[in-house]
């Protein structure tokens, strides 16, 4: 892999409904990265349907400030209703993921359906606490059927290793192995991934308005990054970087500011 891959670029924007016909050919050329002149710095410019990734109000990852955030005795529990299903693992160049073949289930939030899409490492993590960047984030980026998103954040220091990331570690290998053009993205066939590691109920999690941290950095996503940290292996974290392009290996976009927004809590016992 010689550079970022585009076709994922195109995949998001066709997802988010940004790309019409006529844009398509140009949108399949753009590239992005996380140093140099394609770096996070410079994503607003190399498009025009980049552009919130610099003009945005509403943009992510943030540092969580612990005292500045409000406690908000409305929001609900996270309830997370996944189900076994037929996934793969894809290497789109920046950032590693898994994909649905079917309906794995549900994020209910605050009594709305979003349906679990796919879910990706960012290492080392996007979003900070008081400060801290922690080994790794996990993205589970859920869609209403208005095509509002909806992303749970779970974040991991280094530690014990990761259940879930320990059944993966075969197709990892596969994927680091895996040869394909500059304009591919690269698959193994995972069958059936139960996420039961990942799927309990959150006592505690902090919630705002944000925005996609990768072009097109589309807003108004609801964020909700948990308030327990995990655990995860330095060599976990080494496999989930080894199959990224090289401008894309440490793939965090740095804190955004949060112009006057508000960062929620909901703390149920006061340990998640």
């Amino acid at each position: 892999m010689a550079s970022p891959f585009s076709v994922s670029v195109l995949a998001i924007a066709l997802l988010l409904g940004v790309a019409s016909a006529y844009d398509l050919e140009s949108l399949e050329s753009i590239k992005f990265g996380y140093t140099g002149a394609e770096g996070p710095d410079s994503w607003g410019s190399l498009s025009p349907h980049f552009s919130a990734c610099s003009s945005g109000k509403l943009q992510s990852p943030v540092n969580i400030l612990k005292n500045e955030t409000v406690s908000n005795r409305n929001l609900k529990p996270l309830t997370r209703a996944y189900k076994p299903a037929n996934a793969t693992l894809v290497n789109n160049g920046f950032n590693i993921g898994i994909h649905y073949e079917q309906n794995v289930g549900v994020l209910l939030v605050d009594g709305k359906n979003y349906t679990l899409k796919q879910m990706h490492w960012h290492c080392p993590s996007e979003h900070q606490i008081n400060g801290e960047q922690f080994a790794a984030e996990l993205h589970l980026v859920h869609q209403d059927n208005d095509g509002n998103f909806a992303v749970v954040g779970i974040l991991y220091s280094y530690g014990n290793a990761d259940p879930f990331v320990s059944k993966l570690k075969t197709s990892l290998d596969k994927l680091a192995n895996e040869q394909c053009g500059s304009d591919e993205e690269a698959h193994v066939a995972l069958g059936t991934i139960d996420t039961k590691q990942i799927r309990k109920n959150s006592r505690k999690y902090y919630r705002y308005m944000g925005s996609l941290t990768t072009p097109p950095c589309s807003e108004n996503v609801i964020w909700n990054i948990l308030g327990k940290v995990r655990t995860i292996s330095k060599e976990q974290v080494e496999a989930l970087e080894a199959p990224l392009d090289s401008v894309c290996k440490k793939n965090a976009r740095p804190p955004q500011q949060l112009n006057g927004r508000n960062i929620e809590l909901y703390d149920e016992t006061g340990d998640d």
